[in-house]
């Protein structure tokens, strides 16, 4: 019988966009895995209380899917065998302090995997990925980047927190004041892109399980680009509205309803998303200086490559790269 308090022994705790999904599903594959039944349930990012009320476009739906009753969260692991490596997923612990807080002091066996990406394509793909489901109401990336200090006033949730989220040196500087290094792991990106086999034998072996048993990494659910037109000024304002009406349904009421609009907004996008023009990034390289050299004295390594004017792509573009 398992003694163990019904809680993970793991967690991917961010970065958004940066192939959690990807890298927890691998891991669920692992015999010696439990992976929760739900990916993301959110429950660090709240304190035993209903979730804050974010105001973004879709944030009072999504809402309604995070589990913050303990006895929720608890029971994901309940079926968890014996000897199973208990996790789950939320890639946006690692951007709130109190989230940091909260797994330091109630989880002080657990161990966290970080995966880290080049801020400025993190956030376009978060950007991409709020806008292809026509909940981004800017067409522009840039300046959807630059009104991020006005939505967060305005009370958006973390997901639409592009600039911030991408600042790792300073989340993972406080982090470690708050938990031993070595049970943290942190990877890039490219690496789960270029190396899947080798990156997820490393995982594993932080983890305390058999290597060699996993060695794919999922490909990211991409979704086709819209290119801003007739189509987004018609139907992304009714997916918004829907959306605020979805708060007052269950969520797969509303993800049924909306289902359609979706298809027809969606159709006909291409699926090679247009990249960042050297301009772009250039505007926005001089946010992100200061963090990347706080990461590079806190891990002790160079990101270099994240000060180029050229970004590195999608994860489709990068795995032809590397294939």
């Amino acid at each position: 019988m398992d003694t163990r308090e019904s809680r993970p022994d793991a967690i991917v705790i961010g970065a958004p966009k940066a192939g959690t999904s990807a890298l927890h599903a691998a891991l669920a594959g692992h015999p010696q895995v439990f992976a929760s039944p739900v990916k993301e349930p959110k429950y660090y990012l709240c304190t035993d209380a209903p979730p804050p009320a974010y105001r973004g476009p879709g944030d009072a739906h999504s809402q309604q899917e995070w589990i913050w009753r303990r006895h929720d969260y608890e029971a994901l692991f309940a079926p968890a065998p014996t000897d199973a490596l208990r996790l789950e997923s939320t890639p946006f612990y690692l951007y709130q302090r109190s989230a940091r807080q909260r797994i330091a002091e109630e989880l002080p066996d657990v161990r966290l995997v970080v995966v880290v990406r080049d801020p400025i394509d993190r956030a376009y793909s978060n950007w991409m990925h709020l806008w292809v489901d026509g909940l981004e109401p800017e067409a522009d990336f840039v300046n959807a980047w630059r009104a991020e200090d006005e939505r967060i006033d305005a009370g958006w949730a973390p997901f639409w927190h592009y600039r911030r989220m991408g600042r790792y040196g300073e989340q993972l500087a406080d982090l470690f004041t708050r938990v031993d290094r070595e049970r943290v792991l942190v990877l890039r990106y490219w690496q789960l892109v270029s190396k899947p086999a080798e990156t997820l034998d490393r995982v594993s072996t932080f983890l305390g399980i058999a290597p060699g048993q996993v060695g794919v990494v999922p490909p990211d659910n991409s979704r086709p680009f819209v290119a801003p037109g007739l189509r987004t000024r018609v139907l992304a304002p009714v997916i918004r509205a829907g959306a605020r009406a979805g708060a007052y349904a269950p969520p797969r009421v509303w993800r049924q309803a909306g289902r359609p609009l979706l298809a027809a907004l969606q159709s006909g996008g291409a699926a090679q998303r247009p990249r960042l023009t050297t301009e772009q990034r250039t505007a926005l390289l001089q946010d992100c200086h200061d963090d990347i050299a706080h990461l590079e004295e806190v891990l002790g390594e160079s990101f270099q490559d994240w000060r180029s004017p050229q970004g590195r792509g999608s994860f489709a573009e990068r795995s032809a790269k590397s294939a």
